[in-house]
């Protein structure tokens, strides 16, 4: 491998000919090979439309050259598109808040803008990293905001995969409206349901998920950027603030503004604790769901079966003709993990001290790699599983006619006793509850017929004995 020589301020390192970062990049690269994992390219690209911000707005004050700024913000552009992507390469577990990460985006543009210019990769002659890129910026105004524009950006796609899968609970809860089934409490018989109740029921609840986790995305639209080393804005122009926050709205679409305290917004760490604890409240959910799915599947001989889930792949290597749940089982994984990053971003986020949390990078990676595998497990869910369910409509009928939670529907009509009185004959003898009935002359055909109407017993109302 061919190398070139760049200083920093401890000295000469080796950096490899054909790479745009610099020493800096480098030093993080021998010191922290950690995961062989780096952080999320959503924050690359948030990282380099600050940067393009950046140089727009302190070319419109003067304070670098028009052609520098122009020349940083082509290279900001090409960061965007993904061109240099092979260039980013320090491990997520590096210094703390996150100068590797963000020296490492500041020497990528700042190679690419100075051979935009004419000069040598590594020379640094018309552009620096520091003393240009990073102009008004440092490392703990620039990577937390980073962060609240990669989870705007990111989490959109997280919002309409899972409002696309209330769609698909709404979809199915229509189709089986007309099916009734029994109800089940502590997993035992209860009172009758139809089953698109129940699939309407997760539909509310998962479009419920969808509106709240869209309120806690917006709040990463309020920025802290500006505030410099410390939250006084030092070494930044009085204009460049306001200005650099209108040139981000811009750039990227975001309904964004400047925080009214650049000390909270450095220090605190609250969006982000905010952030994950919505999406762990979903993956919850889902998991709850995932799991009434597999219930409501189980056997097809031996369980509920009350509904069959779409049939993926083989499930067993030796028992031939198996199918299982991929789908939900797969939806319980990734909710456990999203639970986990939920419990990293917590105890990162109560790990800073004074006026900066150096535990960013984590809190990145943790609440972007939750976005990516909750919108991957919301969509799969939805269109690998939801939208094929097909319910077995014979089977849930027979638990209707069967089940002793049905004899509730009895109450009004011949009193709490009476009908505990005929459910342990029932269990007692194995003989149905109709049976019983009409032979007591407890109740006429007719009127347990009436009674036991679905579409009568599966809404508010009390029916009563005709006198």
């Amino acid at each position: 491998m061919e190398y070139r020589i760049e200083k920093d301020s401890l000295g000469e390192v080796k950096v490899p000919s054909r790479m745009y970062y610099g020493a800096q990049t480098q030093r993080a690269v021998d010191n922290f090979s950690i995961s062989g994992r780096t952080l999320p390219v959503g924050m690359v690209r948030a990282a380099a439309t600050i940067k393009k911000a950046a140089a727009i707005v302190h070319g419109e004050l003067g304070l670098i050259d028009k052609d520098v700024a122009r020349a940083i913000s082509s290279a900001a552009d090409r960061v965007i598109a993904g061109e240099l992507d092979e260039h980013f390469v320090v491990d997520i577990y590096q210094a703390g808040a996150g100068t590797s990460f963000h020296m490492n985006v500041n020497e990528v543009i700042a190679n690419l803008a100075e051979e935009t210019l004419g000069g040598q990769r590594g020379s640094y002659e018309r552009v620096s990293p520091n003393d240009h890129v990073n102009m008004g910026q440092s490392t703990n105004d620039v990577v937390p905001t980073t962060i609240r524009l990669a989870c705007l950006r990111s989490g959109q796609d997280l919002v309409q995969a899972v409002g696309e899968l209330a769609g698909a609970f709404d979809e199915r809860a229509e189709k089986f409206s007309g099916i009734v089934t029994t109800g089940r409490t502590h997993l035992q018989d209860a009172v009758p349901i139809k089953l698109g109740q129940e699939f309407g029921g997760w539909a509310q609840t998962v479009r419920k998920q969808a509106r709240r986790l869209t309120t806690s995305f917006n709040r990463a639209g309020v920025l802290g950027l500006g505030g410099s080393a410390a939250g006084t804005g030092l070494n930044a122009h009085p204009q460049y603030r306001p200005r650099v926050v209108g040139v981000l709205r811009q750039l990227t679409g975001f309904d964004l503004s400047a925080d009214v305290n650049l000390f909270a917004a450095m220090s605190s760490m609250d969006v982000f604790t905010d952030i994950a604890a919505r999406m762990k409240g979903t993956a919850l959910e889902l998991l709850r769901i995932a799991n009434d799915l597999r219930l409501l599947a189980s056997g097809p001989t031996s369980g509920l079966a009350e509904i069959r889930l779409p049939e993926l792949q083989p499930g067993s290597s030796i028992m031939p003709g198996k199918v299982n749940p991929v789908i939900p089982e797969m939806t319980a994984m990734v909710a456990f993990q999203v639970i986990g990053y939920e419990t990293t971003v917590s105890m990162a986020a109560q790990a800073g001290q004074l006026q900066l949390n150096v535990m960013l990078p984590v809190i990145g990676y943790s609440l972007l790699e939750a976005v990516k595998i909750l919108t991957g497990c919301a969509s799969h869910l939805s269109e690998k599983c939801v939208a094929g369910i097909e319910a077995d409509e014979q089977r849930c009928r027979m638990y209707f006619e069967t089940s002793l939670g049905t004899a509730t529907v009895l109450n009004p009509l011949i009193g709490y006793l009476n009908t505990a009185t005929v459910v342990k004959e029932s269990l007692k003898t194995g003989r149905s509850l109709k049976e019983i009935i009409l032979e007591r002359g407890i109740l006429t055909g007719d009127e347990l017929k009436k009674a036991l109407d679905p579409d009568r017993i599966t809404v508010p109302g009390i029916l009563k004995k005709e006198q």
